[in-house]
């Protein structure tokens, strides 16, 4: 008789009936029961939120007797189910295997070598929705408090992109500043990237508008990229660097708004008295100091 193989992600904060209806269905057609974890590259998201450690002692909880294996994600799929077949032939070399999925499973994208069963779904579980309704609740236990502590450390530390830009006009003999309501200091335009932005260029025009209004300029120019020692992350291994972008003020009344409590254009030929005052805010001094001198007329 084949070795079932149950090949999923079980990505949920508990098996749900459905899962265990998955599992029961399977044990009563084969004596052996293998369950196959995918595991994603990308360590903690919200579609992934838990590693392969975590879900199988979940599964194990349940179903001591079950062998679970990991196997990862591969951008190419021949490869990903060679992989799975070398897996299951590596740890088993003497059994025939026959992989199960339900909808929307691994099942399109496999082209190993083994047969594959695709089961219907077992009531109406979605482990998306499931994730959604645990993502905002708060338990008073260590274990909770454990689970935070264990989900932080095993992340990657991470770089937060940021966009700034230096908005001239008059030939590049003035410059549009701003000033934030935390920090009486005049900055930059900008903030952080945003996954919906098509590009760090389209990241600078969006924070530019947000932050100052419908003004026309010409396309944004790369400056340089700098890490920024901004308050908020100073203590933290995660760090901002950000993007400098250049651009020629072409239309339009700049209006502070978003969280830009003024707005001012400043004679470039200011800006040495201006950060030798301290009037510039200390983390925009070192790109500041590019800029005049790369545009400052001596």
């Amino acid at each position: 008789m084949k070795t079932a193989v149950i090949i999923a992600r079980f990505q949920t904060p508990y098996l749900h009936n459905g899962h265990k209806e998955l599992i029961s269905q399977v044990q009563k057609k084969h004596g052996k029961l293998i369950i196959i974890l995918g595991v994603s590259p990308i360590v903690g998201s919200r579609k992934n939120p838990y590693d392969y450690y975590t879900r199988e002692k979940m599964i194990k909880k349940d179903y001591p007797e079950i062998i679970v294996l990991p196997v990862s994600d591969h951008p190419s799929d021949k490869l990903w189910s060679d992989n799975l077949d070398n897996l299951l032939k590596g740890v088993f070399p003497n059994e025939q295997f026959c992989l199960y999925g339900s909808r929307d499973s691994f099942i399109p994208f496999y082209s190993g070598r083994f047969e594959t069963i695709e089961l219907p779904e077992h009531g109406d579980y979605n482990a998306t929705e499931l994730r959604k309704q645990y993502a905002d609740k708060v338990f008073d236990s260590n274990d909770f408090r454990a689970g935070i502590l264990y989900a932080y450390y095993n992340q990657y530390t991470k770089v937060y992109p940021t966009v700034d830009v230096a908005v001239f006009r008059n030939n590049k003999t003035e410059i549009l500043l701003g000033k934030k309501a935390i920090n009486n200091k005049w900055r930059f335009i900008g903030g952080f990237a945003d996954p919906e932005d098509a590009d760090y260029e389209s990241a600078a025009q969006r924070e530019l508008t947000e932050e100052c209004g419908n003004l026309t300029t010409s396309p944004m120019i790369y400056e340089t990229s700098r890490k920024i020692n901004d308050w908020r992350y100073r203590n933290e291994a995660d760090k901002i660097i950000t993007l400098l972008f250049s651009c020629d003020y072409q239309a339009g009344d700049p209006v502070a708004q978003d969280d830009i409590a003024d707005l001012d254009w400043f004679k470039l030929a200011d800006l040495p008295n201006m950060i030798s005052n301290g009037q510039i805010s200390d983390e925009h001094v070192e790109m500041f100091n590019l800029i005049i001198n790369k545009y400052l007329k001596k």
